[in-house]
This record gives structure tokens, sequence and C-alpha cells, in this order.
């Protein structure tokens, strides 16, 4: 995106007058023979072309270099704003090209290249750089116009002087590459302090992108509620290939045993070259509807025909989502098709849907085609593959950011049920991202762990996430979402002093080059647009690359922005190493990736980072990860000057104030505006939000309140209190003690209470006497990890839990009028069982349940007696056996203490926090925990003072 000259009359084109045009013409005409149409191109129309390019001027010579120029450099299109920008960064202009001796060409017709400039701007040179992406077209034809030259000139390019990479066919070509290889060469025939200087500087950026590594990374993901989220998934010991579209992502998820790339229309055809020489009978092939519109069909006829065991998987979701939502041509059915591929051939079908009953009798299916429910998908893949032949399963489900879209215009149905989880059932085993995939799924830190909550503004209700083996899930059927409460003083309009007008960067001698970063989907990429259309307003150049592509899809995205005094101030648009004037960072993630942080300079540039921490999509699939916020802030203040970087938690107090954390990009850019690092006037920028017609007053008052948190940091603050932030537990020891004990008095008796209390008290009477200090990991891990063992949630706790008010007032925070509640619960004596896991499924219970947890609450007395029957179950005993042994464990680790294995001892006594969810899930982390803790326990017993390196690595 770009201000630019569109003016008719700004080019006057030029007939050239010695060109002889041949009789008839240059053009194809009626009966025209193909040979005399070959003989034509070959000596007429080549010759008309480069006499055209000479006549109009197209290629220009930019700087002459003097009578003695040695060096020069050729290019084209985005390289050569790429060769601008190196020269510029270099400090050379055209008085200093012509004391090195430096000429330079831009090409304005790649092909064929006009052979006269070329001669004359080969003159007297001895070497010729050409800068060119890709493969070499300018480069092959000068040293074709240059061969039979007596004293020709070295000409360089893709390959340096000795046959090495310079400027490679491959990867992205940046003007630091192209500024150290132009300075290189230059120093070798003439000394130039001020170009070496720069040069060194050029070269300490580019290091920072091999030697910083990312501390954390955004990759692109699935949307929240995707259908791909679901209908990826591969059964155990199958295998998929990958194909075009959102769903080519599934090669980002873990264990989803998908791989490979291939051409539209092309999906399966490498299994049909692979599969006579493989060991593996089937694959799965997955091919998004567009794909199958486009020319998919034909790559499934192919299968047909070789004979291969292979099942497509069409992924059906009612639009090409990956390129904005639009329709299909042709407005293709799941019965069309599914009829389509019956013609073709194919004899076993299958349709996997969220709402498999909704298709009518009459629908239009071929015969003998069934339906099944997407948590059968697993049990109906594995049928698949041990079908012969070509096999179709089409998997309908709306993409979830189009039924987002449809529901905000109101054309698709919106049900009035939401999800929502009891924290204080949840165990924060991550089971519910593991089965759903969904990024809705978020953490939240509470006094007794991370726990999950789901992100209301993210959810695109695809429900997937009850499925994770919890009872903590309920769905919240009628009723509304509670729009955040807004302070006072914002809803009044507490008067602020009047805003100073910041002083702007000055671009009159040069572009001030910004990068804004955020994550895709949330609308970073507008910040740039915004600013371009209030830069056209002033009259000001400006120019705009967006880094997104898959991106889009919760990834990390990249805008290049530069703001000039002039559109013709702006050579190439993307910033280059040490180039950044301003960091505006919408997501601290992006902000502190190593590409964007060797984009800082240190007496350059300036930073505004949006400080909350949204986690990556690793965290779907990773329970224990942890985003390592503080670091990733350090890396962004060192590459710049202290007071250069301001970092303000905009996503929290733009909710809080504006009731929308999509009001956070605008007030991190009204923030920036006010510390005077954008070169525009803000009524520019309150005209493009208006010109933008998307939420125009939320959008300028975001930009207003940015401003004012600039400007009063601590006026802001006060209005938003506490809620503003992101929440901190930390607490003492004996506070950490007494809130658990309370807990274990409601959760048994006092008597259960006092228990754990003298146990603790214990450890830390002899932590006290071996150890000393004031820290006590040993006891605080005890206190902590004890607790979570004696409080295991049977059906008494998890009853307790639902009906004690705790559960019945968040509820009544996040939800307005009536609405009733059903919960998802897997009770032992009621549960069916997979199938195919032989694991218990989940039922659906309505809002009756409530009454049956209250009576089950009042029966915990009867927990771990006779009468217990729940207590019988293997799990509950293993629960129970788990105090026991935690106790002698811990009785064992105090007998050698030592102040030298005390860390290692808090470490065993940690062991539990792995320890998390119900039935199969908890089983299984039991069983990893037992192993760790062996290990830790080996090297405790054996005089080591820590863990072993590769545990301590984890």
């Amino acid at each position: 995106t770009a201000v630019i000259d569109g003016s008719v009359d700004r080019v006057k084109i030029n007939i050239p007058t010695d060109f002889d045009m041949p009789p008839g013409g240059l053009n194809i005409r009626p009966a025209d023979d193909r040979f005399e149409q070959e003989e034509r191109l070959h000596t007429h129309k080549r010759f008309a072309a480069t006499a055209f390019a000479r006549a109009n001027k197209l290629d220009k010579i930019i700087m002459d270099g003097g009578r003695k120029a040695k060096i020069g450099i050729v290019s084209t299109g985005k390289s050569y704003l790429d060769v601008c920008q190196a020269l510029e960064d270099l400090g050379i202009d055209e008085a200093v090209a012509g004391k090195l001796g430096m000429r330079f060409l831009k090409i304005g017709m790649v092909w064929p290249l006009e052979p006269e400039i070329i001669s004359r701007f080969a003159k007297g040179l001895e070497l010729i750089i050409v800068v060119e992406e890709k493969r070499s077209l300018i480069e092959t034809q000068i040293r074709e116009q240059l061969f039979e030259l007596k004293n020709r000139p070295v000409v360089i390019g893709k390959k340096d002087e000795k046959g090495q990479h310079l400027f490679p066919a491959f990867r992205t070509l940046e003007p630091n590459a192209v500024a150290v290889a132009v300075a290189e060469r230059l120093l070798k025939k003439r000394k130039n302090k001020s170009i070496a200087e720069k040069l060194a500087g050029i070269k300490a950026s580019m290091a920072v992108i091999s030697n910083t590594g990312d501390l954390a990374e955004r990759v692109p993901y699935f949307c929240s509620g995707c259908p791909h989220n679901s209908s990826t998934k591969v059964p155990e010991g199958g295998r998929a290939y990958a194909g075009i579209g959102c769903h080519w992502m599934a090669q980002m998820v873990p264990d989803r045993k998908t791989e490979g790339a291939t051409h539209m229309g092309g999906e399966g055809a490498n299994w049909i070259g692979e599969a006579p020489f493989s060991t593996r009978n089937h694959i799965f092939q997955n091919l998004g509807d567009g794909t199958y519109n486009h020319s998919g069909i034909l790559a499934i006829r192919a299968a047909i025909a070789s004979g291969v065991n292979i099942t497509y998987k069409i992924l059906y979701n009612d639009a090409v989502a990956m390129t904005g939502g639009q329709p299909h041509e042709g407005n293709l059915t799941v019965p069309q098709i599914a009829s389509q591929v019956r013609a073709e051939g194919v004899d076993k079908i299958v349709v996997v849907s969220d709402e498999p009953d909704k298709y009518p009798a009459n629908a239009g299916f071929p015969d003998y085609v069934s339906f099944h429910h997407r948590d059968d998908l697993d049990e109906v893949q594995r049928e698949l593959m041990a079908t012969k032949g070509t096999t179709v399963l089409i998997y309908d489900q709306t993409c979830a950011a189009e039924k987002r879209r449809r529901r905000k215009r109101g054309t698709f149905p919106d049900p009035a049920k939401r999800v929502f989880i009891n924290e204080l059932v949840c165990e924060g085993c991550g089971d519910c991202g593991v089965q759903s995939n969904c990024v809705a799924i978020a953490p939240v830190e509470t006094p007794f762990g991370r726990k999950r909550q789901i992100d209301q503004n993210m959810c695109n209700k695809d429900y997937s996430c009850v499925n994770g083996f919890c009872p903590s899930f309920v769905t919240v059927h009628g009723g509304q979402l509670r729009k955040p409460e807004k302070p006072k003083a914002a809803v009044e309009g507490q008067v602020f002093e009047v805003l100073p007008e910041p002083e702007q960067p000055d671009i009159s001698q040069r572009a001030w080059s910004m990068i804004i970063t955020g994550i895709g989907g949330t609308g970073v990429v507008t910040i740039g647009q915004l600013l371009g259309m209030a830069a056209r307003l002033e009259g000001k150049g400006t120019g705009i690359i967006d880094m997104a592509g898959l991106a889009q899809k919760n990834g990390a995205v990249v805008t290049h922005m530069k703001i000039a005094a002039e559109p013709d101030d702006i050579s190439t648009i993307r910033i280059a190493a040490g180039g950044a004037d301003l960091l505006l960072g919408c997501d601290l993630v992006t902000s502190a990736s190593d590409r964007n942080l060797s984009r800082l300079a240190r007496n350059r540039s300036h930073a505004v980072i949006n400080s909350h921490e949204v986690m990556p999509a690793q965290f779907t699939s990773d329970a224990n990860f942890m985003l390592p916020g503080e670091n990733m802030k350090m890396q962004l203040q060192a590459r710049m000057k202290r007071a250069d970087s301001h970092f303000v938690d905009a996503t929290a107090i733009a909710e809080q104030l504006l009731g929308n954390s999509i009001a956070a990009n605008l007030f991190t850019l009204g923030f920036a505006w006010q510390k005077g690092l954008v070169p525009l006037g803000a009524p520019a920028i309150e005209k493009a939000i208006e010109i933008n017609g998307v939420a125009v007053k939320m959008n300028q008052q975001a930009f207003l309140w940015g401003r004012r948190a600039a400007h009063n940091f601590k006026a802001v603050e006060a209005i938003v209190g506490d809620n503003g932030q992101q929440q901190k537990f930390s607490e003492s020891l004996d506070e950490m003690v007494n809130r658990r004990a309370a807990f274990l008095t409601e959760y048994q008796n006092a008597a259960y209470a006092d228990e754990y209390r003298k146990f603790v008290n214990g450890v830390r009477s002899v932590e006290a006497e071996v150890v000393g200090g004031d820290k006590k990991p040993l006891s605080r891990a005890v206190a902590r990890y004890l607790f979570k063992l004696m409080a295991y949630k049977d059906e008494y706790e998890v009853a307790r839990l639902f009906t004690d008010g705790i559960f019945e007032e968040s509820l009544a925070k996040k939800f307005s009028g009536e609405y009733t509640l059903k919960f998802h619960l897997a009770p032992p004596i009621m549960a069916q069982r997979d199938p195919v896991t032989g694991h218990a499924r989940k039922k659906q219970f309505g809002q009756g349940m409530t009454g049956v947890f209250k009576l089950l609450r009042k029966l915990k007395f009867l927990r771990g007696t006779a009468f217990d029957v729940f207590g019988r179950t293997a799990e509950r005993r293993a629960e129970r056996a788990a105090i026991v042994e935690y106790r002698d464990t811990i009785n064992s680790l105090l007998t050698d203490l030592t102040p030298g294995n005390v860390k290692l001892a808090s470490e065993i006594a940690s062991v539990p926090e792995n320890i998390r969810g119900f039935g199969h899930v908890k089983e299984r982390h039991i069983k990893a925990a037992k192993a760790q803790q062996e290990i830790l326990l080996k090297a405790y017993k054996s005089g080591r003072t820590r863990a072993p390196s590769a545990m301590a690595a984890e």
C-alpha cells in the first residue's frame, strides 16, 4: 500500500523513430500461419520492444559515477528500491558515488534488455553487480550482450567472483545484504571511513538475527472453533497428507501426523507414485472444498484409476475461508459433492458433521451414504483405513470465521449457548485443549494454581472443548454476556487537563520507519491502513507492506511502514536491520522475535509495546507452557536506550475503559503519538478512523485514552484501578497454609484440616533447623502439594464446588438475564465407553443436576468410609494411597535433608504439580509423575544436590 501519483498526464509516450515497421505491422492477424508468427516475434517484435524502451527512456542511469567509474550496479523493480535503501544506509548519494567511481542503472524493461544503454553503462567498468530477486533474467542477458567485448567487466549477481552465493534465487533479498555486498567491493577499490563505519553497523545489526533465538514464537494457527481443529485428526497408526488451504496448518499441530504439500489439484497424486514402494497400506488426503471445486476432483479421478488405497477427507466449510470467506463458484452442496464422487466411482462415502441430523430425507444424497457425528470421527476413520480403494469422507462444518461474519450480519444462527468453566473444579490438565485444539481456551492464574477459562470474546461456539475429560464444563443456555463495567470516572467523562501537542518527528530529511507488530485477526493491519490514510489526508508520502499470509490466522503479523514528506522520498518500504525508528508493538511475543529485534538500533529506535501476555497456540497442546514476558521485555530494552522503550498493558486498560480488548491497538497508537513518535497530526488520524467507518466512537476514544496514558499514566491507572492489571498471586507461607486449611475444613472437616496443618508445620520445623533462612522452599512445596493430594476431587467435592455459592457468583459476573445450565459429566456408574479407546464418554445433564449436587455435598461425611460407594473405584483408592505415599516420601527426605540438597528435595515434593485431571487423563499423569519421582529420588539418595541435567533442561 502506498500514496502514489496517479495522474493521467504523468506519462507521455514517444513512438520510436529508429525502427522500421514490417509489412502488415506486428500484430497477429486472421489466417496467420504459426511459423510466420514465430518469425515475426524473433525478427521484428523483440527489436520493436527495445526501440520502444530506448525512445521512452525506460532504462535510466541514476548515478553516473564520473569518468573513472569502475563498479556498476544494475537493478529493477523491488530490488531497485532495495539498492536505493542500501545506498542510503551507507550514506552514498550521487556526489559520493562520483568520488567512489560507482555507476547505477535502473532497468525499466527486463526482457528483452535494450542493448545500447547496457553498452553505454558498461563502458570502462571492471565489475557489474546485478541485483535482482529470484532467477537471473537480467544477469544472463548482460553476460550475453557483453560477451564479445575484449575488455568486458566481470558480472556477478546470483554468484560472486568465486562462484559462491551472493544474491541467491531463494529466500528474501534484504537491503542489508545488498549494502554489505556493495560496500565490501567499493572499499576494496577506495578507502572511505564513513562507509566502513556504516558497514560495520549494518553487519552488527544483521548478526542479531543469527545470534538471538526467539524466546517464544507465535505460529499461525486455526481460528477458535475452526472445523479443522477436529476434522484433521488422524487415528492411531494413520497418516495424512496436507493440501492447499487453511487446513495446511494441521502440520503445525503436534501429533496430527500430517505432512507434505502439493499444488492445487494435485492432492493425493504423490501417494499414487509412493504407494507401490511403501510398506504403508493407506493414507488420508485432506482436500478443501474450494480446492475440490477448482480442480481437486481430477486428483480423485486419478486416484480411482490407479487403484491405491486412499481416503479423501473433503473438508466442506461452506466458504473459501483462507482468502476472505467468498462463496464457491457454483455453490456446491454436500449432496452434490457426494453425487459427483459416486459418479466418479467411489463406493464408500461417509458424511461427518457437528450436526449429522440436519439433512432431510430428500436432501439429494446418493444411496448408501452413511452419516456420523464428529465425536465418532476416530471410529469412522479406522473403518475407512481398512477399506480397499478410494474412499471419501466429507466433513461438513461451517468455517468459524465465516460463522462470526454471518452472525454479525444476522444471516447465520447464533445459538444462545456458551461454555463456562468452574475454575475451582478445573485441574489445569489441558485435556480440553487437546480435544478441541481451540485458542479460545485461555489460562487463568488463581491462588490454587493455573486453571482454564473460556475467552468469550474469541469463542466461536464450536463446543468441542466440553469433550475434555473434566467435570468443570457447563454450558449456559439463554441469557447474555454481561458487558464489563466501565470505571465510573470513565463513564462520567472525568475532566482531564488539555493534552499538549507533542513535537513530531522530523521527516524533511528522511522517511520515518515504523514496524507495527500484532496477532493475526485482531485488527493490527488496520493500524497501518489508518496511518496511511492519515498521511494521504496531510499530503504526505507513505509506503506499507503487511507481512501476513497464513499469519492472519492467530500468527505473527508485521507491518513495515514509512512516512515521508513526499512519496518520492521513500525508496524501499521493507525495513532493514537497525532501520526502525519506532516499533509499535501490539503484541509482546511478535515484537520480541529475533527478526524484529534486529530492526532496532540503540541510538535510533523507540518502542511502545502492549505488554499484555496473550498465549500463543502452543498452549493448546502444552499445559505447562509459560510466556517469558519479563525476559522478552529485557530483550527489547537491550536493543535501545531504556528511556526510549515504553511498556503498557493496553489490552487490560482498553477492556476496562472501553469494554473491548480490540481497542488495545488504537490505545497503543495513541500512546505512541503522544510520545511524539508518529509524524502525523491527531486530527488526520481521527479523520482516518471516521473514514474507516468501523466502531468509530470506540476507536477514537481508544486513541484519546492512549494519549492520556502517555501524558499522565498515573491518572489513567487511578481510574482503571486494580482491574486493569493481570492478576499476580504471591503469599507468605502462613497465608498459603491458612488458605488451604480453611479450604480443607469445608472439603471435609476441621480435623482433616488440622492433619494437613500439623504435617506442614513438622516439615517447616525440620527445614528451619537444618537449612534456616526465610524462603522455606521445601515447606512451601509441601504446603501446596500435600493440599493438592488431600483435596482430590471426588464426586462429593465436585458437587460442593458447584453449590457452595462461589460458582454462582462467578457465573453472575459473566452472564445476565434468564439462563439455565447443562453439565457435562461422565459418572463412573452411568458412563458409556468409547468403542475404540475404552475411555468413559461424557454425557449432558440438565439443570436438575444441581439438586443431585446439593445432596452429594451433604454426603461428604461418607468419604473414605465403608459406605462410600464412589470410594471403591480404582481411581479413588489410588488418590487416597497417594496421600500416604507422599507423606512417607517427605519424611524420608527430611532424614537426609541438608542446605545443599534442599532444592532437590523441593523438586521431589513438587512432583504432584503434574498430577492433573480426571479418569484416564489423571491416570496417565500419575504414571509420568511416578517415573519422574523415581529419577529424582535416586539422585537424592545418591547424594546429588540437583536433578539430572536432562530433567533440569525440561
